[in-house]
């Protein structure tokens, strides 16, 4: 595959830092600087709770980058986050693959195509290496091939292949939200429906009628803590040892 040689496009200075400190990134949502994805990170730096040295894909050119636009002195990557290594690529041994679906879940850019029980494939042209599908695959199927040959950071990647990335992984977002608030509307208009069968059926008096209710919006309750535990484990704060500390 033939990798385009791109330095990112200067930011607009009219945005809000989070954002500007956003479009500096590879856009590989591979989750190594830490948080959730490129922009949550974006989103720490412009708080002053990450540091700028966190995100391997970008690689020492990342770091300069990120130094010049908040004014930081350049520093080595962390070693903590990882290596910056040469770009790679998702490959599945077809041969092997049970069709589990679990790297389709954990692809952050819809990469991967298949169907439950039928064999996937990566669609390499969409891959950004992030190698989160591999860990996983319960069979060991997935390996990641550097495709970049020396090359690094941005000399192995290009702001429209991370423009592109950044696009699938915003739809990716809004496609599960959808999703799982399509499923709650399901649920509660199902539990809607079932308690007026019973209703019909077995005539109450107001005081069970009152119980109900109250049964019901502890479901409620209990729906919308879900909810918003898996929105947190989708989108994790990161702990006290790995939110690096800022100078005294």
């Amino acid at each position: 595959m033939k990798i385009t040689v791109s330095q990112p496009a200067p930011p607009a200075l009219d945005k809000p830092l989070a954002d500007q400190l956003e479009d500096l990134l590879p856009q590989t949502q591979c989750t190594k600087c830490g948080y959730s994805g490129c922009r949550p990170y974006a989103e720490a730096m412009a708080a002053g709770t990450a540091d700028i040295n966190q995100c391997p894909p970008g690689g020492a050119q990342g770091i300069v980058l990120l130094a010049g636009k908040l004014g930081k002195k350049v520093i080595p990557l962390n070693p903590v986050n990882g290596l910056e290594r040469p770009r790679s690529i998702a490959y599945i041994d077809e041969s092997l693959c049970i069709g589990c679906t679990l790297c389709i879940q954990a692809c952050p850019v819809d990469a991967i195509v298949g169907a439950a029980k039928q064999m996937h494939t990566v669609v390499t042209s969409l891959c950004t290496g992030c190698d989160l599908c591999v860990a996983p695959c319960p069979v060991d199927c997935i390996v990641m091939y550097p495709i970049s040959g020396e090359a690094t950071g941005w000399d192995a990647w290009s702001q429209p292949e991370a423009d592109a990335a950044r696009a699938r992984h915003d739809f990716r977002t809004a496609r599960l939200q959808r999703e799982a608030q399509e499923n709650e509307a399901r649920l509660a208009a199902k539990a809607v429906s079932k308690m007026q069968e019973v209703t019909q059926e077995n005539p109450v008096s107001p005081e069970e009628l009152a119980e109900k209710e109250r049964k019901r919006a502890i479901i409620a309750a209990a729906m919308e803590r879900a909810r918003a535990k898996a929105a947190a484990a989708a989108n994790p704060t990161p702990t006290a040892a790995e939110t690096p500390k800022k100078d005294a």
